[in-house]
């Protein structure tokens, strides 16, 4: 099957492969499309928390960015793990000079475990300057809190962050809503011209490790491929729910999911 776009993905690297850079390798290789990387940090985890963060030199990562790009132009571009000020703005610096369109951010600040994975100098810049840049922001419920200093226990409060965000520079905002107390999953979509919501039936399951990530790289696979932003979201959540549905188990805390939920081996590879 010959790959139908080209994605770059710009984010950490998580060692037991159920996050990061590798579930989204995974992710858009899994929905037919060519992922590209710029890894940003270098993290040693497992499925019960994080161990270490190692930085990567902000100016490898935007020749990571730039240098792939010359050679192999994105389609689109998610961007996922940022964990300090230099390495935001070498992001954005690189950005402006690649001009790829399609650019989805999902904003990591905390592992699933727990561990902070950004400082606030960072989520400072991202709120000024990076949302300005993307088509999309993804935040779940903790992190829209923290982008909009709310307090979110409810669909409405969801739709008054996501218009926050939007006053803030955002194009389009999707926030996801696997925090909230219910048995229907409401995630909520907004721009300056609409509000839908898309509800699906809770999985009740500890492994759940990198659904945002690999969400995010679902959005930019589809949207990359001609979709429009808002089906994009649509059909990224439920890639990620059938996902969720057929996990694999691994490991003693919060598991992976099962990425290539979507990939029928054929017949001459059994």
């Amino acid at each position: 099957m010959k790959p139908k776009s080209k994605i770059l993905i710009i984010a950490g690297s998580d060692s037991s492969g159920g996050a990061g850079i590798q579930a989204d390798i995974k992710t858009v290789s899994a929905l037919g499309s060519y992922a590209m990387t710029a890894i940003t940090a270098v993290t040693s985890q497992n499925t019960t928390g994080v161990k270490s963060i190692a930085s990567i030199n902000p100016k490898e990562i935007s020749r990571q960015i730039e240098f792939t790009s010359i050679d192999i132009k994105p389609d689109a571009i998610k961007i996922g793990m940022l964990h300090n000020v230099k390495v935001i703005k070498a992001v954005l610096k690189s950005l402006n000079k690649i001009n790829v369109k399609k650019i989805i951010l999902d904003p990591v600040m905390v592992a699933k475990g727990g561990t902070k994975l950004i400082d606030n100098s960072s989520i400072e810049l991202l709120k000024l300057k990076l949302i300005k840049k993307v088509s999309l922001i993804t935040p779940n419920i903790p992190e829209a809190e923290i982008l909009t200093n709310t307090r979110i226990s409810s669909a409405e409060d969801m739709i008054h962050a996501a218009g926050i965000l939007i006053r803030l520079g955002a194009k389009n905002v999707l926030i996801k809503g696997g925090h909230l107390n219910s048995r229907i999953m409401q995630d909520i979509f907004l721009n300056k011209s609409e509000i839908s919501s898309f509800k699906n039936k809770k999985i009740y399951t500890k492994n759940t490790h990198g659904t945002g990530c690999t969400l995010s790289s679902a959005i930019a696979t589809y949207y990359s491929c001609g979709k429009t932003l808002k089906k994009s979201c649509e059909m990224a959540i439920k890639y990620v729910n059938h996902s969720i549905g057929t996990g694999p188990k691994y490991g003693k805390g919060h598991g992976p999911i099962n990425h290539l939920s979507t990939i029928n081996i054929n017949k001459k590879f059994k």
